[in-house]
């Protein structure tokens, strides 16, 4: 048995309940051990509705075993400003943005084609008027939720995104297919912005990030807060002492090589943890964290020539210590 919401531009044909429809369309997956919480994408009515993030998967709360791993960690809320959004939610990186003129749009997979205001460099935190939002159809099972996004723009863009999100025992996974249905090749890079509140704890020494690789900042960056708030031991990230309001790290990372066993890592406070698996190689690795939540940031390449599909998962393992 599944729910439908299909999106039309402004226009929403809904099966969900109206006391949903009151407030934000939202439904929770429960396997017994994982209670999620998710947001559907609706052009009108849903809970994020900004520019940068792929609207699809967007997990309101999500606890395992009665431990809380993702939820609100931000003060400021605005449908439609960039990071009011929790989760393990994704970016793609702009595709057409160089090349667009003023006026002209660009696409950002997930969301939709934006107007370029002027002729300055892209700035994701900006705010972009969506010219072609798609069509946005949602199915609900029992233990997992299908998204679709379908795209066709006369710039000759134009795909099929799909993102599975499912709860087997222990685990979260990410299941995505792209299918390119325009006549441009569809090349960028995505990232999974994680935003991890393991328990609502304090970003500090009882917060460390493990990665299967030495860590070292990427040549010719600066990095924010390494020496001062976190360094970097071998593979791990750690922390010198809690973050405080206003207060914050952010640094790009090498080390990786070319192999998708770079793609694993785990989070974990004295209590609890998760393992981060995907599929592909990194192409990127940035980490930025402030005092009530922290971010890996493993970025991968998604290219997709007209006719052509791309596929990639992305596993998350909860467990306590």
């Amino acid at each position: 048995m599944w729910k439908s919401l299909v999106l039309f531009g402004g226009m929403a044909a809904s099966c969900l309940s109206a006391s949903a429809q009151d407030s934000f369309p939202e439904t929770t997956l429960d396997n017994g051990q994982i209670k999620a919480r998710f947001y559907l994408p609706d052009t009108e009515k849903g809970y994020y509705r900004a520019a940068r993030f792929d609207w699809s998967g967007v997990i309101a709360e999500l606890t395992c075993g009665g431990h809380t791993y993702f939820g609100k960690w931000f003060e400021k809320y605005d449908p439609h400003l960039h990071d009011a959004i929790s989760g393990p939610v994704e970016e793609f990186t702009p595709i057409g943005y160089e090349t667009a003129q003023p006026g002209e749009a660009f696409l950002k997979i997930g969301v939709g084609m934006l107007r370029k205001k002027d002729q300055s460099t892209y700035r994701f935190f900006a705010p972009f008027e969506n010219t072609n939002g798609g069509t946005w159809t949602t199915k609900v099972y029992r233990n997992r939720i299908v998204f679709v996004h379908e795209l066709s723009d006369s710039q000759g863009y134009g795909y099929r995104y799909e993102k599975t999100v499912r709860l087997r025992k222990n685990k979260l996974i990410l299941s995505h297919r792209l299918k390119n249905t325009g006549t441009k090749p569809l090349e960028t890079t995505v990232y999974d912005h994680n935003f991890l509140v393991l328990d609502g704890q304090i970003t500090g020494p009882d917060t460390r990030v493990t990665f299967p690789f030495r860590l070292e900042p990427e040549a010719s960056t600066t990095p924010r807060g390494l020496g001062t708030l976190a360094q970097l031991d071998g593979n791990q990230w750690t922390y010198l002492r809690p973050l405080v309001k206003g207060e914050s790290t952010h640094s790009y990372l090498s080390g990786f090589g070319k192999s998708a066993a770079d793609y694993q890592i785990r989070a974990e406070n004295r209590q609890i943890g998760v393992e981060i698996r995907g599929n592909k190689p990194l192409v990127r690795l940035v980490y930025w964290s402030i005092p009530t939540v922290f971010s890996p940031e493993p970025y991968i390449a998604v290219r997709a020539d007209p006719g052509k599909t791309d596929t990639w998962t992305i596993e998350y393992t909860f467990f306590t210590r």
